[in-house]
């Protein structure tokens, strides 16, 4: 075999080997973001589920606050509406929602927290209705629920972040619109949402004059 046809067969091989090291190099970062967009899927379907346990909770609670003799029906109207405009927000089955749309499910959720913190902060004025254990039981079951929810949604825009970083690294960011790859939204801080709404009583506080 002549010198040519050498370093021809030699030019060849090494380009085959380039190929084949960029091409599994592709496959593992491709790989990659197809693992943390299904981590961003699986917890957005924890931040549902939590959300659902809140929202679960709100019948019974309001059936327990309606035995309360005169307790304002106002505010009782206040948290069905609220739960009924949640129900009412259009998100996409088995996918992570668009900005907009996790924009529009964050105010319905964050007006139902609302309605249920003031419901809470009203039934203060009916000892009768705070001495019953159903009642107790279920304000109990509510401050757990914001806990999660707290905790869940920020391990979503966690997992969201690390994501969308991938995504815009290096060579990801050339080929991952071509597969279909999207940055993924995140759960805004609401102006005084700093902290889960505040609905853990001390019920062996006395009232002061």
């Amino acid at each position: 075999m002549n010198k040519p046809a050498v370093i021809g067969i030699g030019c060849l091989a090494a380009v085959a080997l380039f190929v084949l090291v960029l091409g599994m190099a592709l496959m593992g970062a491709y790989n990659g973001l197809v693992q943390k967009d299904q981590a961003v899927s699986a917890q957005w379907a924890q931040v549902q589920n939590v959300y659902q346990r809140r929202a679960d909770l709100v019948p019974n609670l309001v059936a327990t606050v309606q035995g309360a003799a005169n307790f304002e029906k106002s505010t009782l109207t206040e948290v069905t509406d609220a739960r009924a405009r949640v129900g009412q927000v259009a998100l996409p089955q088995g996918a992570t929602p668009t900005q907009e749309q996790l924009n529009q499910f964050q105010q319905a959720q964050g007006q139902l927290g609302g309605a249920l913190s003031r419901l809470l902060v009203v039934s203060e004025k009916y000892p009768e209705l705070k001495a019953t254990e159903n009642f107790r039981d279920l304000q109990a079951q509510l401050e757990g629920s914001e806990n999660r929810i707290a905790v869940e949604r920020e391990r979503f825009n966690t997992v969201a972040q690390n994501y969308n970083t991938a995504l815009r690294s290096f060579p990801n960011v050339l080929y991952a619109g071509m597969f279909g790859f999207k940055e993924r939204p995140y759960f805004a801080a609401a102006a005084g949402a700093e902290t889960a709404p505040k609905v853990n009583f001390d019920f062996d506080k006395k009232s002061q004059p």
